[in-house]
């Protein structure tokens, strides 16, 4: 049975667990990356990452000063009787993971810049939902930085620019340099609308690190030949991978959205309800 109590704890539990440790998949990403490096300045970047890795989790202490806001991702089973307002639940445990974590107080009103002082505040956290098949609820969630968030893009490009999807991706990645403090993976939305786009950019975040199709390969080895390098420095790696993800869309347009993520690709999940 899923009840209040425990969706508070269980989110709770998560947000610690994406803010203190990198999931496995990442952190192998970032040690192939240093075996592969030809720079000693870039191998001796990645050496600080690794290193700063270990603290954050045998310490149990944030991996970066900047915790981000908080992106939940919901997924709720058709046949999962749920009764509570899961959305408060996910609030308050962002408020108590606050202070506990403890995070930065990062969220502000856009335009008076008033701090919340807890990470909530009108429409944050960000909470996604989706309806599975199943009796089980699942969150996630995957805390976004200013750093390489203020680095992402979206084009509403012409159906006749498709052949300038991978400049776009290019460009965006050139221009963004060491600012969102690379390693990078690099999230990509084709199609669906304006918002749908970012959307699926952003969700791809979450995909296991080394699963790339032959296009979204060929995609990162063009990004890596850049040269940017980890944190900017220069170096083979500049970022860990690629992932496109689409929608159909009208006819008449062609949505573009880049989402970049700094080598803190942070996410956790739970699964509650069912045999859990």
């Amino acid at each position: 049975m899923v009840t209040y109590k425990n969706v508070v704890e269980a989110t709770v539990d998560i947000i610690k667990e994406a803010e203190t440790q990198l999931p496995d998949d990442v952190i192998d990403a970032l040690k192939n990356a240093r075996q592969n490096e030809s720079s000693d300045v870039a191998i001796s970047q990645i050496d600080a990452i690794l290193k700063n890795i270990d603290i954050a989790s045998n310490n149990n202490i944030p991996l970066c000063q900047d915790t981000g806001i908080l992106i939940f991702y919901v997924e709720i089973g058709r046949e999962l009787k749920l009764d509570i307002d899961l959305k408060g639940a996910i609030i308050e445990a962002s408020r108590i993971a606050t202070q506990e974590v403890p995070l930065r107080p990062n969220a502000v009103h856009p335009i008076t810049r008033s701090n919340s002082s807890d990470n909530t505040g009108d429409g944050l956290p960000d909470i996604k939902y989706e309806f599975v098949e199943g009796d089980q609820l699942k969150i996630t969630v995957a805390p976004k930085g200013a750093g390489s968030e203020n680095m992402s893009a979206l084009k509403m490009m012409n159906p006749t620019e498709l052949k300038d999807v991978r400049k776009f991706i290019l460009e965006t990645v050139l221009n963004a340099g060491g600012r969102p403090c690379p390693p990078i993976i690099v999230g990509v939305g084709i199609g669906g609308s304006f918002d749908k786009a970012a959307r699926l950019a952003k969700a791809t975040l979450l995909r296991e690190v080394t699963d790339m199709t032959d296009e979204e390969k060929s995609i990162l080895k063009d990004i890596n030949s850049l040269g940017i390098g980890p944190m900017g420095l220069g170096g083979d790696t500049t970022a860990l991978a690629v992932h496109l993800a689409t929608s159909y869309c009208h006819t008449a347009s062609l949505p573009v959205a880049i989402n970049i993520q700094c080598w803190a690709n942070r996410h956790a999940s739970v699964v509650l309800g069912g045999d859990k």
